[in-house]
């Protein structure tokens, strides 16, 4: 096999990766070889990759082979090898959730995610890079080089899942899992022109993640977190929802899942797009409040009324939320949940090694009045929503207010003459953690320059199913998979650790 045919093996989406596997057309070891190699000559570009796993991967893969010459079901994920963000634990692989203080951390159970894409069949490459504790929306901590955007770079790919959405997005694996409390899987994508979801709350149960609290920094964010995948197509999403949907009593928000079949979803908006006709929309660009880049603005409104209302039939309305900016009581609320006894040891203990802003976040004078005024304003800002989906299906947003900006800062300072904080740019997210609601970023076009575009879908409570159905819809009519970074092949190859 020549080097353009293994490349094409690397772009293959995951639900053909397992048609093919099933049928014996393809071979998993093949297939994770294929990628293995992409990796070692592409990863050190974008250090997607901070612990990758190459000889456990080719174990599962020659396991996965085996199952199918002797007859039995390797599960729905036959084969697709993919990337585990790295505050996910990982049973016996290093776990070090970006931090130097867990460098040497080695889980002694797989987080519940985990275990369901390994029993399902995937195939684990390795942990990908973070922030760290997840505590930005970048790929830098003080552990690991940063992670770049495949599509520049010299720019960032967005975060705290930046290591899995640079993974995606290069063709190191078809997929890979990420976790969102406050942007961290649809932020990504959509400076990385993939599609990232956040299902509803407790759709996919998060544990040990914001829940063992023997582990500052890693047991915050339990009401926000949520847990989704990163893929170049809607229907690979779906297949890897449809594994880790379901609840489990180690996670107290988690529920049924039974009323969404996320395969068919995908399925019935991808073949039969003409079934969205007539859904109510409603578009803010700015939600009322957020300065947004002209470039993002332009292409967003461009998909929306020439795709969305144009050729999909859905029936467009511009909205005004009326909701104030939520993003001082989204952070009051992150350290409410924080662990702030425990970190703020962890910090004088290993002064100098952790983020900056990061100790001076922990460091902030916090009050009662604080965390009590950010429930306060979450319960409002529910209301507000709920009120306002009354009259919608969903809620079509940019996912994020700039394209990719360079890599090694947390965010613009400037956004279209503005100036504006470090976390502005990742405004569009946060509503939907704070009310639990799905949301999906899918890929909305691409600037003059050729960067990608995110358009954010937010459905009503527990409305995975039409969100889903939705993003099918217009990949349908406006398709993007086909669209792949020009990475060029470093010099020298890096040495991967064995194991």
């Amino acid at each position: 096999m020549n080097s353009a045919e293994r490349e094409e093996l690397c772009f293959l989406p995951a639900t053909e990766l397992v048609a093919r596997i099933r049928s014996r057309e393809l071979s998993p070891v093949e297939i994770t070889d294929a990628v293995l190699d992409r990796i070692q000559e592409v990863d050190p570009l974008v250090h997607a990759f901070c612990t990758p796993t190459p000889e456990l991967a080719r174990q599962q893969a020659a396991r996965v082979a085996d199952d199918l010459v002797r007859g039995l079901d390797p599960g729905p994920l036959a084969g697709v090898p993919l990337g585990i963000k790295d505050l996910l634990s990982t049973k016996g692989i290093r776990t070090t959730s970006g931090s130097w203080v867990y460098r040497d951390h080695i889980p002694d159970e797989d987080d519940i995610v985990v275990e369901r894409v390994l029993a399902a069949g995937a195939i684990c490459l390795g942990k990908t890079n973070t922030s760290e504790f997840g505590y930005s929306a970048t790929g830098l901590n003080p552990l690991f080089p940063p992670t770049r955007n495949p599509w520049d770079t010299a720019l960032s790919p967005g975060g705290s899942s930046a290591g899995s959405a640079a993974a995606v997005a290069a063709g190191l694996g078809p997929a890979a899992l990420g976790s969102d409390g406050g942007c961290s899987v649809r932020a990504p994508a959509a400076l990385c022109g993939l599609v990232g979801v956040k299902p509803s709350m407790g759709r996919v149960p998060v544990y040990p993640g914001c829940r063992d609290e023997r582990l500052p920094g890693v047991s915050g964010w339990e009401s926000i977190e949520h847990i989704g995948p990163l893929t170049r197509t809607v229907a690979d999403a779906a297949l890897l929802l449809s594994v880790l949907a379901g609840p489990d009593p180690r996670d107290r928000h988690s529920i049924p899942c039974g009323d969404v079949d996320w395969i068919a979803a995908a399925r019935d908006g991808g073949d039969r797009p003409d079934t969205v006709a007539g859904l109510r929309v409603g578009f803010s660009p700015d939600l009322g409040y957020l300065p947004v880049d002209p470039a993002v603005r332009a292409v967003v409104e461009h998909a929306v009324r020439e795709v969305v209302e144009g050729r999909l039939g859905c029936r467009v309305e511009p909205v005004r939320p009326g909701w104030s900016d939520p993003a001082a009581a989204f952070s009051a609320l992150i350290m409410a949940e924080t662990d702030l006894s425990g970190m703020r040891a962890m910090a004088d203990e290993h002064a100098g090694r952790m983020s900056p802003h990061l100790v001076a976040w922990l460091r902030g004078p916090w009050t009662a009045q604080d965390f009590s005024d950010a429930n306060i304003a979450r319960k409002a800002l529910v209301n507000a929503m709920a009120r306002l989906m009354r009259g919608y299906d969903v809620l079509i947003t940019p996912t994020t207010a700039v394209p990719a900006f360079p890599v090694g800062v947390p965010g613009p300072g400037m956004i279209d003459g503005t100036a504006v904080s470090e976390s502005t740019w990742i405004g569009f997210n946060y509503p939907a953690n704070l009310t639990g609601q799905p949301a999906v970023s899918i890929p909305a076009g691409w600037t003059d320059t050729g960067l990608p575009v995110g358009l954010q879908i937010i459905g009503r409570h527990l409305g995975d199913e039409t969100v889903l159905r939705l993003a099918a819809a217009i990949e349908s009519v406006a398709p993007w998979a086909q669209r792949r970074p020009e990475l060029t092949t470093p010099g020298s190859r890096q040495e991967w650790a064995r194991g």
